[in-house]
C-alpha cells in the first residue's frame, strides 16, 4: 500500500471520530448495535427469518455481505424501529444517516394471514417466540402472501455518495433490524403496521384452559425466560424490561378472564 493511501485512510478514520465527538458533544446518543460472536448474527425465529428472507431475493445478492462485515465491526449506531421506517448511523469513510422505508402491509393480505392461522397460535408468547406449526410458519413466511416484505416494498435512502438501490451502509441496517427482532420481536409486527394481537385472538382459551382443559394457566417466569432467552434472576435491560411489561400482563389478562367465563365443573 504506498503511504499517500494509508495516510489518507488513517485521515478518514480521524475526520470520523472528530464527527460523532462533535456530534456527542450536542447531546447526540451514539449506541452501537452488538453483534453476537458466533457464525449468525441473529439467533432466533424472527431475527433469523427476516435476514434470510432477505437473503433470498438476488437483489440482494452483492451488497448483504458487505453490510455483514460492517454490522460486525460495530459500525451501526442508534437503530430505530417504528411503523414503516427504520433510521440508523452508520460509519464508513465517514457518518452517515440511513433511512429504510417498508410499504406499510395491505390490508386484505393480512387479514387472509389471519384467516390461515386461526386458532393454530396457542398464545402471545408462542407467537413471538416463533413457537408455531409448520402450517402458520409457510403462511407468514411466504415470499408473496406472507408477512416479509419484499425489495420492491423497501426503499432505502443513505447520504453515502453511492447511488445504488442497496448501499453497503443500509445493507448493514438491514441486517441490525434481524438483531433487533431478537432482543424485541413484536417491533417486526410495529415495523409492518400490524396488530401482533389479532393472530391470537381466537386463541385465548388454550392460554387459559392449559392442555387438559383445567384450571387457568398462570405464564411462569419459566416461560418467559426460554421465550425471550433471559434469566429472570438478572438485571434487565431497559428494552427487555419494557417489552415484558407490554406483552406478558395481556397474556395472563387474556388468561383468567377467559378462565372466569368457562362454567364451573
Amino acid at each position: 500500500m504506498a503511504w499517500w493511501s494509508y495516510s489518507d485512510s488513517q485521515d478518514s478514520k480521524d475526520d470520523l471520530q472528530r464527527e460523532i465527538a462533535r456530534r456527542k458533544k450536542k447531546g447526540e446518543a451514539f449506541v452501537p448495535v452488538e453483534a453476537p460472536k458466533g457464525s449468525k448474527l441473529a439467533v432466533k425465529f424472527w431475527g433469523q427469518s427476516w435476514q434470510h428472507h432477505l437473503e433470498s431475493y438476488a437483489d440482494y445478492e452483492s451488497r448483504l455481505p458487505r453490510g455483514r462485515s460492517y454490522l460486525r465491526k460495530g459500525n451501526v449506531y442508534n437503530l430505530s424501529i417504528d411503523k414503516g421506517v427504520v433510521t440508523a448511523q452508520v460509519a464508513g469513510q465517514s457518518l452517515y444517516d440511513v433511512s429504510i422505508k417498508i410499504s406499510p402491509m395491505k390490508p386484505a393480505l393480512w387479514q387472509n394471514i389471519q384467516k390461515q392461522c386461526a386458532g393454530q397460535i396457542g398464545s402471545l408468547l408462542d407467537l413471538l417466540g416463533g413457537k408455531v406449526g409448520d402450517g402458520v410458519l409457510r403462511v407468514i413466511t411466504d415470499r408473496e402472501q406472507g408477512l416479509f416484505p419484499a425489495p420492491k416494498e423497501i426503499k432505502t435512502i443513505c447520504t453515502c455518495p453511492d447511488w445504488a438501490d442497496l448501499c453497503k451502509h443500509a445493507a448493514a441496517v438491514l441486517y441490525a433490524i434481524g438483531l433487533k427482532f431478537d432482543a424485541e420481536p413484536e417491533l417486526f409486527f410495529k415495523l409492518r403496521g400490524v396488530n401482533y394481537e389479532e393472530l391470537v385472538s381466537q386463541a385465548a382459551d388454550a392460554v387459559a384452559q392449559g392442555p387438559a382443559g383445567g384450571d387457568a394457566v398462570i405464564i411462569a417466569n419459566e416461560d418467559i425466560s426460554s421465550m425471550f432467552g433471559i434469566d429472570m434472576g438478572d438485571a434487565l435491560s431497559p428494552e427487555a424490561e419494557a417489552t415484558l411489561k407490554s406483552v406478558v400482563p395481556k397474556v395472563r389478562k387474556a388468561a383468567k378472564k377467559s378462565a372466569r367465563k368457562r362454567p364451573a365443573g
